[in-house]
């Protein structure tokens, strides 16, 4: 489900659980893991704003990433894996083409260093993407 615009905030619990996943799908990238781990916080607390629903799905990954399980640890691997890799073209959120197309503006030769750069931190980083946030 793409969503055209948010919805107000005050309406986020009673949304579906498809929408609400879009929303998720929309702030980040579109990720089950992500689903997994926040669809049913947009039920269980009202924010004030997308920037405090933002902040409380940031906490729920820093939880994650300061947890001694290995599941955990497997489980965040998993959400940072669904951002793109830097220059990728077939990328499924808008968000993510507007960033991608501003990577990708003289051509192959930066496409081709992308890709290179790519390969040589996921080969120092088996399973990780660069993400800059």
């Amino acid at each position: 489900m793409a969503l055209k615009q948010f919805p107000a905030i005050e309406s986020v619990p009673g949304l579906s659980t498809t929408e609400r996943a879009a929303i998720l799908d929309h702030l980040f990238e579109p990720c089950v893991p992500l689903h997994t781990l926040s669809v049913s916080l947009l039920i269980e607390k009202k924010f004030d704003s997308y920037d405090d629903l933002i902040s409380s799905i940031g906490l729920q990954l820093t939880d994650l990433a300061e947890s001694s399980s290995t599941s955990d640890s497997e489980w965040l691997d998993s959400i940072l894996a669904a951002h793109p890799r830097l220059g990728q073209t077939n990328v499924e959120s808008s968000q993510s083409r507007a960033e991608q197309a501003q990577l990708n503006t003289d051509g192959h030769s930066s496409a081709q260093s992308l890709a290179d750069l790519n390969a040589l931190y996921e080969q120092t980083f088996p399973g990780l993407r660069y993400v800059c946030v």
